[in-house]
């Protein structure tokens, strides 16, 4: 699957949950942040070699998937709210990064 499918898909739910007009560009960049936030409580009170070994325990690492999934399907509607593509975006960003590191 790749990600205009995702987007087609989750925009199929918004519409069967009549959830559209709920898909503002400030709810969607809120929504970003409290999986975001649910993605973080996973790791919240582990030490760092907890949450490594967050990967060899299956339904920890269901959990972690679900909130990744949450953030990338509310960061896919909002790029497309906003008609940004995603890849595109991240690719400027990290030659933009690239250019930091190179210069004095």
């Amino acid at each position: 699957m790749d990600l205009q499918q995702l987007t087609r898909e989750f925009e199929q739910i918004a519409l069967a949950n009549d959830w559209q007009a709920l898909h503002t560009a400030k709810n969607l960049a809120a929504a970003v942040s409290v999986e975001a936030a649910e993605l973080l409580a996973e790791f919240q009170w582990l030490s760092d070699q907890q949450a490594e070994a967050l990967a060899a325990d299956s339904e920890a690492r269901r959990r972690v998937g679900e909130e990744v999934a949450d953030v990338l399907l509310y960061l896919l509607a909002l790029c497309r709210r906003l008609d940004l593509d995603l890849l595109e975006v991240a690719g400027d960003k990290m030659a933009k990064n690239r250019r930091r590191l190179l210069s004095p």
